[in-house]
């Protein structure tokens, strides 16, 4: 039903409200507090060897990623002028990126947490104002983006800070202006969010995203395409050569960009200039203050408004018709097929049942906003991330760096699959939520469904994985014979991911959430983060010391197939033995 629109008077409403209820936004951070405490307390009670592992799991993260960030700041270091310059480049750079990738991820959080959450739609019918249920929903979403942000650039922080040998105080400034820096992208993240849906249909933005994103791709394939070196630039100082190398790195060191202020900050600070440091932070501060002031108290009517919007609009494409069909025009009867199921009949080696499976789950994945536009953003890393590659690879002449980037390639495309089998395979039986049993009931069986989850998904992932190691070696100018050896590996590495998020989807599920972003971010979801990136960890350096291109000498053929036996051993255990104990539980739930 859809929710009726805010009156005139809204704003005057939406004061008395909040003076009538002043403490409901710390009612709401109280309970849900105690909610997280409870659910951490349950997993640590429900399997303490898998809360050890998780937990190790983080610590051995950060201290490897310190390490290495330590190496390569100190190898920087080695050149004298050269290595300073790059790295406060690189440290532009990278929070630059961060932050862009910041602001999409709290739009995507933004847009499921206020629109498309059941606890919204309740929250918005008891006497709580709009304005405050937008203030907990703000700070919600904001803690469930930015926490990946704060684990990723603090060993980067940590070893910069030891590279620079700064004072201690420098650590406490971090922690203050990356807490202000997350804030920025939040505010504007919940405002596209509810412009979005308070002004344009699913279908139309839909629209609009993919031919942003064709632009935007296309954009970065011309900004990042090498320009030519001119004849004398041996004859160049040093400074200037490197200068005009990261020419087009300068998008960066756009003063109004937050990312900027931030590491001006950062780098002045590290520096001993404390006053210029100081002057970036209140710079910062001061944005953080205005714009947060007007997120958490004068964009509660219009999230109400866009609420009702989402909740009362008619397809746009449906919309149109009916406005513009004359009223003598008798409407046309619905045809017996979509396009969808003429495509799907197309596979005739799918039985029917299974194919109702996969066609109910391709539209459900479409009619998210979130899970299609997270999949966009992941698909337009990887075509820039093959663009250049075929950069990259003219410079490729020693056999120790071709062996070592085809299987850091070989890693990368595997992580990319990681990334997707975690975000969207693993909580697909966990978004059945309360129409299990409509499902379970089926002819075919949950378990049967469950395999039709999995072959599903195998495919799409074989598909990719497959098109995306060839184009990517062929990039790198490996021979045919190299291609077909790294295409079976990651092949038996798309069966594991896809087996292994899918049993431990069904072994932890979480049929109380309806937001993908949270059933990845609980316990089985973590659990499947760290399985997968350990598994792809052993099994590509076991492939890289057994491989028969191997640059240090051309190892026996034996020794070549008790790497593959190895592997097929490990793939076996982190893939098969989830998923068989996955369809095992499946046979047991209770409908």
């Amino acid at each position: 039903m859809p929710v009726p629109s805010a009156p005139p008077s809204a704003n005057r409403q939406s004061a008395i409200g909040n003076r009538q209820f002043p403490g409901c936004l710390s009612l709401l951070l109280r309970v849900h507090l105690r909610q997280t405490w409870r659910r951490l307390k349950a997993v640590r009670e429900q399997s303490r060897l898998l809360s050890s592992l998780i937990f190790l799991f983080v610590i051995g993260y950060c201290a490897i990623s310190f390490w290495f960030f330590r190496l390569g700041l100190f190898f920087l270091g080695t050149f004298p002028g050269f290595g300073t310059v790059l790295t406060e480049r690189l440290i532009y750079l990278l929070f630059a990126f961060l932050f862009f990738l910041l602001l999409f991820s709290n739009l995507v959080i933004n847009y499921s947490n206020l629109f498309r959450n059941r606890e919204t739609g309740f929250l918005l019918s008891t006497p709580i104002p709009p304005s405050t249920i937008f203030q907990w929903k703000f700070i919600e979403s904001t803690l469930l983006a930015s926490w990946a942000f704060v684990f990723l650039v603090a060993p980067l922080l940590g070893a910069f800070g030891l590279w620079r040998s700064v004072p201690w105080h420098f650590y406490l400034m971090t922690l203050v202006v990356i807490a202000l820096f997350i804030v920025l992208p939040a505010v504007f993240g919940s405002w596209i969010a509810v412009i979005l849906a308070r002004y344009l249909d699913r279908r139309l933005l839909q629209m609009i995203a993919v031919v942003l994103a064709l632009i935007v791709l296309g954009y970065a394939a011309l900004l990042l395409r090498p320009g030519a070196i001119p004849e004398d630039i041996r004859e160049t100082r040093v400074l200037e050569v490197l200068d005009r190398l990261l020419v087009k790195t300068r998008f960066a060191l756009f003063p109004f960009l937050p990312s900027y202020w931030l590491s001006t900050a950062v780098l002045q600070w590290s520096e001993g200039a404390l006053f210029s440091a100081l002057f970036f932070i209140l710079v910062l501060t001061s944005n953080v203050l205005f714009f947060g002031f007007l997120a958490l108290t004068k964009t509660g009517d219009f999230f109400y408004e866009s609420f009702s919007a989402v909740q009362s609009r008619a397809g746009w494409l449906g919309g149109w018709r009916r406005t513009f069909r004359p009223r003598s025009q008798p409407t046309k009867p619905r045809r017996a097929a979509s396009r969808l199921e003429r495509w799907a009949a197309l596979l005739v080696f799918v039985t029917p049942d299974r194919r109702a499976i996969m066609i109910k789950d391709a539209r459900m994945f479409w009619r998210d906003t979130t899970q299609w536009g997270q999949t966009l953003l992941l698909f337009g890393l990887l075509g820039t991330y093959i663009l250049n590659l075929r950069h990259f690879s003219q410079h490729l002449t020693n056999p120790f760096w071709i062996h070592l980037v085809s299987y850091l390639n070989l890693g990368a495309c595997s992580l990319n699959l990681a990334t997707l089998t975690t975000r969207f395979v693993y909580p697909q039986f966990s978004l059945e939520g309360k129409r299990l049993w409509i499902v379970g009931m089926a002819p075919l069986g949950l378990a049967g469904v469950v395999r039709a989850k999995l072959h599903m998904a195998c495919a799409f992932a074989l598909i990719l994985t497959g098109s995306l190691i060839c184009l990517s070696c062929r990039m790198l100018k490996l021979g045919w014979g190299h291609t077909i050896y790294l295409s079976m590996a990651v092949g038996v590495m798309s069966l594991t991911l896809t087996a292994l998020a899918v049993g431990l989807g069904v072994l932890y599920p979480n049929f109380k959430e309806e937001n993908p972003s949270k059933i990845v971010s609980g316990f089985g979801g973590t659990f499947c983060l760290v399985l997968s990136f350990v598994y792809i960890v052993a099994a590509v350096v076991l492939l890289a010391f057994t491989s028969p291109w191997r640059p240090s000498g051309r190892l026996e053929p034996h020794w070549t197939l008790a790497g593959w036996l190895g592997f097929g051993l490990l793939s076996w255990v982190m893939g098969a033995l989830p998923c068989r104990l996955g369809l095992k539980r499946a046979t047991r739930v209770e409908l």
